[in-house]
Formats: C-alpha cells, sequence, structure tokens
C-alpha cells in the first residue's frame, strides 16, 4: 500500500479526509489545490461535498490512496480496521511530523494538565525571549495553511487519539498526568494508557520529562521525573491545586532543558512575568463571586474535567470549604469509584448535584456506599445551578467539574462552561 511521509506525497493523489472537524477542515485546506479530495464524516448535513460514512462514504473511501483521518474517529472501530486493510490509514498529525524539524517540537500530553501546561511552556519561552507558539488541541493544528511553524518553538497539545498514530515523536515530551478516560474510543483503560503512552516509546525516542504522580516503570531510564513546584511561582500564575504545582514544574524543567539555563537561574523573571498569564477558561477558573448574609460563595468553573482524574483534584483544592459539586454528563463507562471515594472522604459540608447518565450513574454510587452527603439530580445544567445556587446560602464554593464529556447536551465543553458562567450570572444579578 502506498504511504506517505509527508503531505508532498499525496500531489496528485486521491486522498480521504474521515472527519470533518477542525482538523479535517484543517487538512483539506492544506490538501486543496494538490490533492482530489473525499471527505467522509459520521454527521449529516455537513454540505453537498461531504459524504455521510454509512451511505456511501467508507466505499468512497476505500477507492483512495490514502486516507486522512481525524482524531475523534478510532481505529478500533470494525469500519475502520475493516479500511485499513486496503488503502493506509494515517493522519494529518502524523505527516506533518515527518515534514517538521522535530527538535524545535515540545509535546504535551496526559489526561489532565497538557492544556495548562502547553499554555505555561510557550508563555515562559515567550517571557525568557524565546520566539513560541501554542498549537494542537490548544489551538490551531500545526498544519493549517495560516499557521506560520517556519521559525521559533513549537508547543504542541497531543491528545491520546492523536498520539496513536504518529510515527514519529516530539525531541521532546511533556506528561502531565495519567488517569482513565476516552473509554469509548480506546477500549479499555489498558488500551488508553498503551495509546497515551505510545508517543514516549516511538524510535528516536523524545526526551520525557513526567510527573510524578506517573510511575517509573511506565517509562525509560532518559527519562526525567519532576516533583511539584514549591518556589511560590504557581500561586503568582493564579493557578489552584497541588496538580497545578505539577503542572509549572513540569513546563519549568522543559523549558530549563531546552534553553540550556538552569531553573533557579529563569525563575525570578518568570515570577516577574506571571502577572501577564491568563489562566486557561474551564480549568479551576473563578467565574464569579457573591457575598450573601455576611458569607462569600465563590463559584468555579472547572468544566474541562471530561474524566474522573481532574474532578478529583478539584475537590482536594476545596477539601475545607462547604462545597456544592455541579457533577455529570455524557456517561462513556469509565470508572468512577475513585472520584466516589474522594467525595466519600471529606469531612466538610458536601452536596453533590448530578446531571446527565454519568450524573446518575455517580450519584447511585454515592447513595450507594456514602453516608452524609446529599444527591439531587437535576434536569439539566440551568437547573443544577439553580439548585447549587440555593443550597449555598451558608457560604462555600460551588463547584462545576462535571468529570464526564458534554456532548449529550452541549456542542463541546467551552460551549457548557460558557453555559454555567452565564446561568451562575443570571441569578446572582437577579438577587440585586
Amino acid at each position: 500500500m502506498f504511504r506517505p511521509t509527508g503531505f508532498n506525497d499525496l500531489a496528485g493523489k486521491r486522498v480521504g479526509i474521515f472527519g470533518f472537524g477542525i482538523e479535517g477542515r484543517a487538512a483539506a485546506a492544506r490538501l486543496a489545490q494538490h490533492a482530489e479530495l473525499v471527505i467522509v464524516d459520521d454527521s449529516a448535513d455537513l454540505g453537498p461535498e461531504v459524504l455521510q460514512t454509512f451511505q456511501g462514504g467508507l466505499e468512497a473511501l476505500a477507492k483512495c490512496d490514502v486516507v486522512l483521518k481525524s482524531p475523534g474517529i478510532s481505529p478500533y472501530r470494525p469500519e475502520v480496521a475493516e479500511l485499513a486493510k486496503t488503502v493506509t490509514v494515517t493522519s494529518a498529525l502524523n505527516l506533518w511530523m515527518h515534514e517538521i524539524d522535530r527538535d524545535r517540537v515540545i509535546g504535551v500530553t496526559g489526561t489532565k494538565g497538557k492544556s495548562t501546561t502547553t499554555a505555561l511552556i510557550a508563555f515562559f519561552l515567550s517571557a525568557l525571549g524565546e520566539k513560541a507558539q501554542a498549537l494542537g488541541n490548544i489551538g490551531l493544528p500545526p498544519y493549517d495553511p495560516s499557521v506560520d511553524t517556519s521559525e521559533g518553538w513549537l508547543v504542541l497539545e497531543i491528545s491520546s487519539f492523536q498520539a496513536k498514530d504518529l510515527e514519529l515523536a516530539p525531541a521532546i515530551l511533556a506528561l502531565t498526568s495519567l488517569g482513565s478516560d476516552h473509554l469509548d474510543w480506546h477500549g479499555s483503560v489498558e488500551n488508553y494508557h498503551r495509546d497515551k503512552l505510545s508517543i514516549s516509546r516511538l524510535d528516536p525516542s523524545p526526551k520525557v520529562f513526567f510527573a510524578s504522580s506517573i510511575g517509573f516503570s511506565n517509562f525509560h531510564l532518559g527519562a526525567q521525573l519532576v516533583e511539584p513546584e514549591q518556589s511560590g511561582l504557581t500561586e503568582t500564575l493564579r493557578l489552584l491545586g497541588l496538580h497545578n504545582q505539577s503542572n509549572v514544574a513540569v513546563a519549568l524543567s522543559v523549558v530549563s532543558q531546552i534553553i540550556g539555563v538552569k531553573q533557579h537561574e529563569i525563575l525570578g523573571k518568570l515570577k516577574e512575568a506571571a502577572q501577564g498569564f491568563t489562566p486557561l477558561p474551564g480549568r479551576l477558573t473563578e467565574v464569579a463571586r457573591e457575598v450573601r448574609d455576611g458569607r462569600e460563595i465563590r463559584y468555579i468553573d472547572d468544566g474541562l474535567a471530561t474524566a474522573a482524574l481532574p474532578t478529583t483534584a478539584a475537590l482536594s483544592v476545596f477539601s475545607h470549604d462547604n462545597l456544592i459539586l455541579i457533577v455529570g454528563g455524557l456517561d462513556r463507562g469509565i470508572d468512577y469509584q475513585p472520584l466516589v471515594e474522594a467525595i466519600s472522604s471529606r469531612t466538610a459540608r458536601t452536596v453533590v448535584v448530578t446531571i446527565g447518565g454519568a450524573g446518575i450513574r455517580i450519584g447511585t454510587m454515592i447513595n450507594l456506599g456514602t453516608a452524609g452527603v446529599q444527591v439531587t439530580h437535576a434536569s439539566d445544567l440551568s437547573s443544577a445551578v439553580k439548585i447549587a445556587h440555593d443550597s449555598i446560602s451558608m457560604g462555600g464554593v460551588v463547584l462545576f467539574s462535571p468529570a464526564a464529556p458534554s456532548f449529550d447536551s452541549f456542542k463541546n465543553w467551552s460551549e457548557r462552561s460558557a453555559a454555567f458562567k452565564r446561568f451562575v450570572f443570571e441569578l446572582i444579578v437577579g438577587e440585586d
């Protein structure tokens, strides 16, 4: 079968674009003038040029010279595995990695913290006078025609979906955490871990920096263990929690390595610049604060927490606070027992408001094994915010950390986070 090692190999070829989201559109734009494109997506009504997967799309892809699969389409799907028997199925990111100078690419992955760590590495490099841009899941695909990758450091957020398709690794790889996620895509926790870490085992192997929460056994001897940052830089950056101390430490270690300057020599300059860092939305971000009867109430948006691990980490940040936790969304079958145990172990007052199928399952688990935690199921996010708002009159924290995807009710996590913020403001303003 024809196996391309870059976009240039696709000139004059019949190329399938399987999945027409952000990555698929960027790949199509990159190839529009050089290849014959066949665009296929699972969704209907994307336009006359897009074939639907099960209405002629798979047959059209089978006639292509190569298929560029978008990350969201699992290679474990039977029809994708069958397609790969007759045509090369790869990804646009894999082709880009074959073309780019990998010594300028810093990959960042992990179950939690990869977006923040990607943003931190780019911010630290810029603060130190280096040219750097954050790409991948946090921004535009690096192969998008509008992105100039000709110079500077390229800090690339890589999902487990994307890692699975890569044949070449960045020269530097930062690993922030390793939990359980996307089991509907990977099929099992074991597959998820293997796919997530596969990038660290490619040849030539990257220099790996990994957080201390990840076991040594996962990596080769050249990998560098990173302990949480303790200098106060995390607080200056306005980041909350031990997990963010770990993210900052990993980012510092990477930056120190690539510019060849010891951490203590750059720390002062980074602390001076830290006030200019804007924490990413949906990642333990305070969106509102009110005082009711002399008691302070904080509303925290952790909407990007789409798995149990980040929500468990968020709970530890507010361990002594009166807490209303809004949790749930699309149920994709992940193990919620660690999250339920974290909720059960809290000593401060805890109310859990659940939404969606995942919320129902979490609530049932709490009710079966936990005394002292009040669980209420809400029909939707608006109702959940109203219940939380009314239940927090004695002061404390309303934490929206869903531990589940948004796709049962929203287009994506950012739309869901924006809705949470809007619902909070409507309630607070309505009291004035």
